[in-house]
């Protein structure tokens, strides 16, 4: 068994590594074949012939393409993600300062739509058919059909406008963890609604599948109470689903934070990635969709092994595809 766990988390910990260097040359190359010149966006129209080709020079961008590429891997292999041209400041200093935002508003509305859904879900499969699941239903399909920017407008309308009852825009710049936390409901209820939907109609769905095995019927049999047999037993297998699509919706909720940021002005890598790509701002570009893609490889590396804990049916099953080939 510490074999065959050696052998998959070895398999997990390589795949992941090519994705992050697939990342990696398809970023340099998407930001080496946009558009314009980035020089004459910095400077603007006034600039001489003579300074943006010094400006050029200083971005490394009138040397070849292979050496450029060359320059940006040895770069981030040793930590560096190079210097903002815009600022001088370094690119991962700049990183550094703004991700403690976004993480949270992420972090916030995982946290916050596992928690709404999932017992939302349960309840749904427990009393299906009943007026509140085919309620549940209708409101799940409308939140996950709804962009999250599109609630994060209607939510500052109605909560910071019309009713005034939280801030409008912005962190708190005082320290003031309650008041940090009062910026932090509209940003985190709109950006974990759709969320809220889908795992509420993936629990239901994962639920009412496991209810119908034959453990659970063989546990209904031996007496066990209907409330033992919903959370212990029928909730761990269904969450299993669950536990992968939040996996993969980090990156979804990482998108959805860029929009979110705007909306709210709130600082953090969505606000940065946007400023960078408007200002064809390569160095920032690239180093803050770098972190974005290894944030994102990382959690769906976590949640793969999570999942062979819970199921470990998968870490000998790929164990053996593997020994038999």
């Amino acid at each position: 068994m510490q074999v065959d766990t050696a052998r998959y988390l070895v398999s997990r910990l390589i795949t992941t590594a090519l994705i992050v260097f697939g990342a990696m040359v398809l970023l340099f190359a998407l930001t080496s074949l946009v558009p314009g010149d980035p020089a004459a966006i910095l400077l603007g129209p006034q600039a001489t012939p003579e300074f943006s080709q010094r400006m050029i020079n200083e971005m490394g961008l009138n040397q070849p393409i292979h050496v450029r590429l060359w320059r940006f891997f040895s770069n981030v292999l040793q930590g560096n993600l190079g210097i903002d041209i815009v600022s001088g400041k370094s690119v991962l200093k700049m990183i550094l300062e703004v991700m403690p935002y976004t993480i949270a508003l992420t972090f916030s509305a995982i946290v916050l739509a596992v928690l709404t859904g999932v017992p939302l879900g349960v309840y749904a499969a427990t009393h299906r058919g009943s007026v509140l699941d085919n309620v549940l239903a209708f409101v799940s399909v409308a939140f996950i059909a709804v962009p999250s920017f599109v609630i994060a407008i209607f939510l500052l309308l109605i909560f910071a406008i019309w009713l005034d009852w939280l801030p409008v825009l912005g962190t708190s710049r005082s320290g003031d963890w309650l008041d940090e936390f009062r910026r932090m409901i509209l940003p985190t209820a709109a950006l974990a609604m759709g969320w809220i939907g889908f795992i509420a109609r993936l629990v239901r769905t994962s639920m009412l599948e496991v209810m119908g095995e034959n453990y659970i019927r063989t546990s209904r049999a031996y007496g066990l109470s209907e409330r033992l047999i919903t959370y212990k037993y029928a909730l761990k297998n269904a969450c299993i689903p669950t536990i992968t699509i939040l996996g993969l919706g980090i990156g979804r909720l990482l998108g959805g934070a860029v929009l979110i940021e705007i909306v709210f002005a709130r600082p953090g890598l969505g606000r940065l990635i946007y400023s960078a790509i408007s200002e064809r701002n390569y160095p920032v570009v690239q180093g803050a969709v770098l972190v974005v893609v290894v944030i994102f490889v990382l959690v769906n590396l976590l949640v793969d092994l999570s999942y062979s804990v819970i199921d470990p049916r998968i870490r000998h099953a790929g164990a053996s595809r593997r020994a038999g080939e």
